[in-house]
């Protein structure tokens, strides 16, 4: 939904916030994809590997749309002693770092970036467009991943389509997560949209969610900014 766009964007555009603000690196069973590096993007490590975790009470383990991830707690509180952090992915682990006991003294703003914004969820509820939202946001998800996915690889696999098509169906129950975050920012130019880097300043959506992000680093609320009810989005069967 447009989360690592958003950071590189704030690293090239906005270098003071890039520097105050130190990456939070997990680690992650899957493979690296085209472009990702060990240590940088995520510590990649074997499936087995990171269930060993599990007997440490230092990492906390997520399952992530068929992987496995983990968060080391003793880390990321050691960095927090010297300075600010930066985490963005998915709102699974986000929800570890708002809700974790080791956690509940920590400042934090939470952020969560969606597909669509509040008054399109609200529109879109309306019985007499019989439209199904999980189906929507599924749809809308998978038809990123497919753009995002053919521009890194070119030909894609049985496993790469099917890889998208999981990461897909777990979209609807991320964004039911979304009123747990201090704020939501509608964008609808995802990681597949050339609007983030092609002109090298961010245009439309991706501008706006760049300004939105760094407005509230500063403190500030702008126009365009929303919170979320847990009422929004309705549960499925």
């Amino acid at each position: 939904m447009g989360k690592s766009p958003l950071a590189k964007a704030l690293r090239r555009l906005h270098p003071e916030w890039s520097k105050r603000l130190q990456p939070l690196v997990l680690y992650n069973s899957r493979s690296p994809r085209p472009g990702e590096l060990d240590g940088l993007d995520y510590h990649f490590r074997t499936h087995s590997q990171i269930q060993a975790f599990k007997a440490d009470n230092r990492y906390a383990l997520l399952e992530v749309r068929g992987d496995l991830q983990a968060l080391d707690l003793e880390e990321l509180l050691s960095v927090l002693s010297r300075g600010d952090v930066f985490f963005e992915g998915n709102p699974f682990v986000g929800m570890t770092m708002l809700i974790h006991p080791r956690m509940k003294d920590v400042n934090r703003i939470s952020v969560f970036l969606s597909p669509l914004s509040r008054d399109e969820i609200t529109y879109l509820k309306a019985p007499e467009l019989n439209v199904s939202l999980e189906d929507l946001v599924t749809d809308i998800m998978r038809r990123k991943l497919l753009r995002r996915t053919h521009r890194q690889k070119g030909e894609l696999s049985a496993k790469d389509l099917e890889n998208i098509e999981r990461r897909a169906r777990s979209a609807y129950s991320e964004m039911q997560q979304a009123w747990n975050f201090d704020y939501v920012i509608p964008n609808h130019d995802g990681e597949d949209c050339e609007h983030w880097d092609a002109f090298y300043y961010p245009l439309g959506d991706a501008r706006n969610s760049l300004k939105a992000f760094v407005a509230l680093l500063e403190g500030e609320v702008p126009a365009g900014v929303e919170r979320w009810d847990a009422e929004l989005l309705p549960s499925v069967n």
